[in-house]
């Protein structure tokens, strides 16, 4: 059996119209799918041209000491070496004043070359160190070491706060957001970042969305939303995908874009202030047995998987081992309020249940 991200509130919608389940999409965890990528490193370029003018003065002081002392290649060469990287063994032969003349060239130009590459790798270090791209690749190792995890559009009040239920759910994130301040802050808090415009194709391939199970887009434009879930439904068809809308009417777009669930937080926010004047205990109760606290019971969804300890059990059975069932949701949608104790659970269905914090998350991991 498996659970999604705990919901909070009963206000997400359905693409059928039927009231959500929250937490309802379900699935594996995050797992490495794949060795990430080798990257390119800082200065290759100057390397190559480094080793080029290695092999040049090389070459080039090999042929003045055929040329000046008539010496043979392999000696030419061992004594270019010897004298290019400063090494300053015996000379090969007695060298005459152009030859000696030549090799104080050679070693002048061995040390240019010995520090000047020094240099070039100081420089790419302190570059790489101070510019963040440094952090930027180890992001994108483990972005394309995930799998099943959920990409975040919007780091805003709104999106930091998904992020943290999901992260306490066992989540893997994968925070994309255009502006740098929300970036850094999303890293601080421990996520991981994708730098971009979420309606770009590639920051979303960047963010791993091929390999997602989840997106949420949480961005404070209707029309942007929109593009994000028709961009991600491409990559990924079986995404489960919850929108935010943010003006009135646009949750009807949002599902015709292809998203499962559409969250409005005003209105959300409305239905809240309405339940807590008029039932503030069963308010209360709710939000209290879906918090992270400590609490001694919990309530959850699990979904009945052919051969695990739920399906073919009666909610008689159930409750025996005090799991006490609320309500029944068929793969046909609809609820099944309050069963009878002889009613079977068949796999598939997605059960509502209360008990025990310890008992709940047994059977949640079971």
């Amino acid at each position: 059996m498996t659970r999604g991200p705990a919901g909070r509130g009963s206000l997400l919608q359905r693409r059928d119209g039927a009231p959500a389940i929250p937490g309802s999409w379900s699935g594996p965890g995050p797992t490495a799918a794949r060795q990430p990528p080798m990257t390119a490193r800082f200065g290759s370029s100057h390397i190559r041209l480094w080793i080029a003018l290695v092999l040049a003065a090389v070459v080039v002081g090999t042929l003045g000491y055929v040329v000046i002392e008539g010496w043979a290649p392999l000696d030419a060469l061992y004594m270019t070496v010897i004298t290019v990287t400063t090494v300053g063994y015996r000379e090969v032969g007695t060298l005459g004043d152009a030859g000696r003349i030549w090799t104080m060239l050679l070693a002048v130009v061995g040390v240019g070359l010995l520090f000047g590459f020094v240099g070039v790798v100081a420089e790419s270090l302190v570059v790489e160190a101070t510019s963040g791209k440094r952090e930027a690749r180890r992001m994108a190792r483990e972005v394309d070491g995930l799998s099943g995890h959920v990409v975040l559009c919007g780091y805003g009040r709104v999106g930091s706060t998904v992020a943290r239920e999901l992260r306490h759910d066992g989540e893997a994130v994968v925070v994309i957001d255009v502006l740098p301040e929300s970036l850094q802050r999303a890293r601080g808090d421990g996520f991981l970042v994708v730098g971009g415009d979420a309606t770009d194709d590639a920051t979303l391939r960047a963010a791993g969305i091929e390999r997602a199970r989840g997106l949420i887009t949480t961005v404070d434009s209707d029309a942007k939303n929109v593009y994000v879930i028709l961009s991600a439904r491409a990559f990924n068809p079986s995404l489960f995908v919850v929108g935010r809308a943010n003006a009135a009417g646009a949750d009807a777009r949002l599902m015709q874009a292809g998203a499962d669930r559409v969250v409005s937080p005003y209105t959300m926010a409305g239905h809240r202030i309405a339940g807590l004047a008029m039932r503030p205990r069963v308010v209360d109760y709710i939000d209290a047995a879906l918090s992270h606290g400590e609490l001694a019971f919990s309530l959850e969804e699990v979904t009945a998987r052919e051969g695990d300890s739920v399906a073919g059990r009666t909610v008689g059975e159930l409750r025996e081992d005090g799991i006490f069932t609320l309500a029944i949701v068929p793969p046909t949608g609809g609820y099944a309020a309050n069963p009878r104790p002889e009613r079977r659970v068949v796999a598939g269905e997605i059960l509502i249940v209360s008990g025990s914090a310890a008992i709940v998350a047994a059977l949640r991991d079971g």
